[in-house]
This record gives structure tokens, C-alpha cells and sequence, in this order.
């Protein structure tokens, strides 16, 4: 797995910059009731979806969160006094606090189902009776657009997706959250080239294909003889669903 203080500097660039952050912070934005005052963005990486959740609606205070010292340091340089350093399976603030949470690109990193579990009724817990939590789902799905690259990169060992839409509308229920929409939103810039892929694969990026060895190698080398090689296939589109706590 990437190790996201090391990222903190590159991370925006290597990840679509603010054209993707715009259209995360305006997707998020749009299950949000008239009203909402207070949000909570759990694991804000590098703040750069946050400061356009907060300045995207009149009135809205947002506070982030995250456990990666270096992404909460960039994080604080874009909104000052805003952003608490915590793990979001513990979140340090009162239950029923915010009138809304959410976490964007979070729950397909976390290592078990579990954890998501936890990290699922943690975001319920925040939540004010009305309430809306709004997550991304189905991450590692969305990134499969149908390339050259997904066809090289397809017999890559497998691990269980965390953050399926079914599976986390079921922990959802679990915590008293009920369904309340769901949307999609384009990842621009963050179509990948095999020149792109192959410098991911020596970064960490593919969490089961450990950069150095000799799967690695191998990929990167069926990746280099692919045409175009700086040429970005189709961007992801991804899913976020909604979730509101009954009051």
C-alpha cells in the first residue's frame, strides 16, 4: 500500500487535481439537505475536496479529518484550524455532532471488512437525527474501464473489495442508516497511460503486486510494449452512495 505522508507533495498532482476535486465536492455536495450547517469530511487526505465542500454551500462549517500526518498538514495549509489529526475508526468528537459526514476514496483502503464496519457506524455515530452520511463505493471497480492496460493488468492477484455498494449499505442498516440516493461523478485526469501504470506499479500502487519483484517486472514489461504509451485511456467514473439517520 502507498505509504500517504511519502504522497502528500504529488498527491493532488498524480490524482486528477482540482477538476476531480470539483466534481467530487459538487456530487457530495448534492445530497446535502437544505439546512446543513455542519460537516464532517472523514479522511480529507490533503484538504483539497474539503475546501470546495466548505466554500461550495453558504453557511457550511466542515471540519476534516485524517490519520496521515503529512496529508493533514496540507490539509490545514488550505483550511486553517479545520482539520483534527485521528483515526476515523475512533473519531474524536461528540455523538451527533454534524448534520452530515462523509468520506471520499476511504473505505476501499481500509485492510478488513470489519474495520469498515467500524468505520461505517463511527460516520452513523457523528450524525444528528436527519442526518446524511455520503460515501464513495465500488472504488477498484470504477478504475476498470475496459483498456489495454485493464487487459494486462487483469490477471494481477485479487483482493476482496471492501467497499462494495452492497456491502456497505448492509453495515449501513447495521447502524440505524437508511438509503437515501445514490450518483456518479467522472475522476477527471485520472485516466492512466501505460507509462503512468508502469511507474504506479513501482510506487505501490497495486497493493497485491509488491513494486521490485518479478510480477511487477513482468507487468511492466507487457505494459511498455503497449501503443501510446503517454496517452491516458478513459477516466473512471465513480459511485457514491448516501445514507440518512432516521429523526
Amino acid at each position: 500500500m502507498l505509504d500517504y505522508d511519502k504522497e502528500a507533495e504529488r498527491y493532488d498532482a498524480s490524482r486528477g487535481g482540482e477538476p476531480r476535486a470539483a466534481a467530487a465536492a459538487q456530487a457530495v455536495l448534492g445530497f446535502l439537505p437544505d439546512g446543513t450547517r455542519r460537516l464532517l469530511d472523514v479522511a480529507c487526505g490533503t484538504g483539497i475536496v474539503t475546501r470546495r465542500l466548505a466554500a461550495g454551500r453558504d453557511g457550511l462549517c466542515v471540519t476534516g479529518v485524517d490519520l496521515a500526518p503529512a496529508m493533514a498538514r496540507q490539509a490545514a495549509a488550505r483550511m486553517p484550524g479545520a482539520v483534527v489529526l485521528a483515526d476515523s475508526r475512533r473519531l474524536p468528537f461528540r455523538e451527533g455532532r454534524f448534520d452530515a459526514v462523509s468520506s471520499v476514496w476511504l473505505l476501499h483502503l481500509v485492510p478488513t471488512a470489519e474495520d469498515v464496519r467500524t468505520i461505517v457506524g463511527e460516520c452513523a455515530r457523528m450524525l444528528r437525527p436527519g442526518g446524511v452520511y455520503v460515501t464513495t463505493v465500488d472504488k477498484a471497480a470504477a478504475h476498470n474501464v475496459g483498456s489495454d492496460i485493464d487487459a494486462v493488468m487483469a490477471s494481477r492477484p485479487q483482493r476482496p473489495a471492501r467497499d462494495t455498494a452492497a456491502l456497505v449499505e448492509s453495515f449501513a442498516l447495521a447502524h440505524g442508516l437508511v438509503p437515501a440516493g445514490q450518483a456518479r461523478f467522472t475522476g477527471h485526469g485520472q485516466g492512466r497511460s501505460p507509462r503512468r501504470t508502469v511507474a504506479d506499479l513501482r510506487r505501490g500502487w497495486f497493493v497485491t503486486v509488491p513494486p521490485g519483484g518479478a510480477l511487477a517486472d513482468g507487468f511492466a514489461h507487457r505494459l511498455a510494449q503497449l501503443p501510446d504509451q503517454d496517452r491516458a485511456r478513459p477516466d473512471p467514473v465513480f459511485s457514491l452512495r448516501a445514507f440518512r439517520k432516521p429523526g
